[in-house]
């Protein structure tokens, strides 16, 4: 069994005050809109800086919270938190942040079909042209290395370790590396959607 690991424990620090994963796509949270195609592909787990937090109306049933009393210390917090949230049946997990808006139901397919297949500790999503982004996968094999991670570069340093024993994957476009962390970003977003 290989679950979603949803991060949606930030701060929200470059938003001004708005809540960037409440923010809305066609009238919809991006929190929601993510979580409802997780859910399709896996169980959900979603961290978030308490169990009580506003975005937890942004959820869909199913979807398991992970309070994160520490987040504001950093990713890695919410990493650590969630992983160890886990099953034991899980043999892997899928790790997506949820301020992503074009990652789709499809691409947690491919990425988690490509976990299947290559039996190796990571798969990653590329852009088109290469360039690493989200979602990733992690065999259980690397929970330990997570479970002890530490600062804000989040997984990052597993990674480069284990780039030579990791699967790229590209999705369509950049939006593997799409993410939108202040209101020009959202702005920007918006309006080459409507165009």
């Amino acid at each position: 069994m290989i679950p979603i690991l949803l991060l949606a424990a930030g701060q929200s620090s470059r938003m001004h005050g708005r809540d960037k994963l409440l923010e809305e796509i066609d009238d919809t949270p991006i929190l929601s809109l993510l979580s409802a195609r997780a859910i399709k592909v896996g169980p959900v787990f979603v961290t978030l800086p308490d169990l009580n937090h506003p975005r937890r109306k942004a959820l869909p049933r199913g979807a398991t919270v992970v309070p994160v009393a520490d987040a504001a210390n950093g990713m890695s917090h919410s990493l650590k938190a969630g992983v160890s949230a886990l099953p034991d049946t899980a043999t892997g997990v899928i790790i997506l942040p949820t301020d992503m808006p074009d990652i789709t139901t499809d691409d947690l397919i491919t990425i988690k079909t490509h976990s299947q297949q290559n039996l190796i500790p990571i798969v990653r999503a590329t852009t088109s042209d290469g360039k690493p982004g989200h979602p990733i996968y992690f065999a259980r094999s690397l929970f330990t290395l997570l479970q002890n991670l530490s600062g804000d570069r989040g997984a990052y340093q597993i990674c480069q370790n284990y780039s030579a024993q990791t699967k790229f994957v590209p999705l369509k476009g950049q939006r593997a590396r799409l993410d939108l962390d202040t209101p020009e970003e959202w702005e920007s977003y918006r309006t080459k959607r409507n165009l």
